[in-house]
């Protein structure tokens, strides 16, 4: 698919098909994100594919945001391996790097066919314990990931874009 065709179609799926995902589709999501790039080529992100019947319980308990997909990303970054910023005490790289890796696979998972959805809406820390993280990773979001179902549609904001005008300035 053109890639400007897959950044103005793409939409955030609320609405996915029982279909399974087939492992080279996943494989090709999973590698977008793998050569994304990251602060210092550091690679801090960590991502748990969640799509054990088990797994699935445990995310559909804690949000009601994975939307029944067959399987949701869970994205976390490293905060050992994260770049820190040398000029300002407590700023570092490590969500920034997550969201760049989480972008990429999901406009690939788009350009695949397969619907994602960026989710916020958990609690972190209740994920890290659920899925038993390591004490130095940090859950930032979720992507639940699959076929759209066929009455799968944008929400209605999803077209309410506002003019570059209102977001770009030149200084």
């Amino acid at each position: 698919m053109e890639f400007d065709k897959v950044i103005r179609e793409r939409y955030s799926v609320r609405k996915y098909s029982a279909k399974a995902i087939e492992e080279d589709r996943l494989q090709a999501v999973l590698e977008a994100g793998n050569i994304a790039p990251t602060g210092h080529n550091n690679q801090p992100q960590r991502i748990y594919i969640l799509k054990s019947e088990e797994a699935l319980r445990k995310v559909r308990e804690l949000t009601r945001c994975a939307f029944n997909a067959p399987a949701v990303l869970l994205f976390a970054y490293d905060e050992d391996e994260q770049w820190h910023n040398p000029f300002e005490e407590g700023i570092a790289s490590g969500q920034q790097d997550v969201s760049i890796v989480a972008c990429h696979m999901m406009l690939k998972a788009w350009d695949l066919g397969l619907g994602t959805c960026w989710v916020n809406y958990f609690p972190n820390s209740a994920v890290h314990d659920t899925f038993g993280l390591p004490e130095k990773e940090k859950a930032v979001l979720l992507m639940p990931i699959g076929y759209p179902a066929d009455d799968s549609r944008p929400a209605p904001l999803h077209s309410a874009v506002k003019e570059t005008a209102e977001t770009v300035f030149e200084l």
